[in-house]
């Protein structure tokens, strides 16, 4: 009997042992940027506009099924409006490009890297990350869902921490109905 208990105690020392130094191995899925789709929706006093930007690059990093990080880059030259037509488009979406806002000459890219992911439901996780737009660095909380082989997500952005405070009721008094809200949301529907 003592042999016994010895022998089972051995065993699952070993196995103890073994799965401690077990290598859980991440895999690294890419987004497929043409079938995914990112949508900026900005609001102002007397209404709002909204358009779409597209993915440079992005990933998202799994262990045994489980999201546990991601980054991506955003092509920020690509931003454009998608609520209005003509001469009026041409003119929000040159002034998105322009200093006031993304100042998309000097930088032509944003991005987002997942630093901390925790499950927080059944396909849901929630990620802190930093987020990157204009060169300043940010921490960023939200929640993404996972089905499959697709990806959810909406984030909610300050843009006057990033240093664009163009009709921002907090640095302009006076602005009445022209003040833009400083959050705007971004919406993404991922493939991978």
């Amino acid at each position: 009997m003592k042999n016994t208990v010895k022998k089972l105690v051995f065993v699952a020392f070993v196995a103890l042992v073994s799965a401690s130094f077990t290598n859980i191995e991440k895999e690294t899925k890419e987004i497929k940027k043409d079938e995914s789709k990112v949508v900026w929706k900005g609001y102002k006093v007397t209404g709002s506009h909204e358009g779409t930007i597209a993915i440079q690059s992005g990933n998202l990093v799994f262990e045994e099924d489980k999201l546990v990080g991601g980054e991506f880059v955003i092509d920020m030259t690509t931003i454009n409006s998608t609520d209005l037509q003509g001469e009026y488009k041409g003119k929000l979406d040159g002034h998105l490009k322009s200093d006031d806002f993304f100042g998309v000459t000097n930088h032509p890219t944003a991005s987002l890297v997942f630093k901390e992911v925790t499950a927080s439901g059944k396909n849901a996780y929630t990620v802190s990350g930093d987020l990157t737009i204009k060169g300043k660095t940010n921490p960023i909380t939200f929640v993404i869902s996972i089905y499959g082989n697709k990806a959810t997500t909406s984030l909610k952005v300050d843009r006057t921490k990033y240093g664009i405070e163009y009709k921002s009721g907090s640095f302009f008094d006076d602005l009445k109905d022209k003040a833009i809200y400083d959050e705007f949301d971004l919406v993404a529907d991922l493939e991978f």
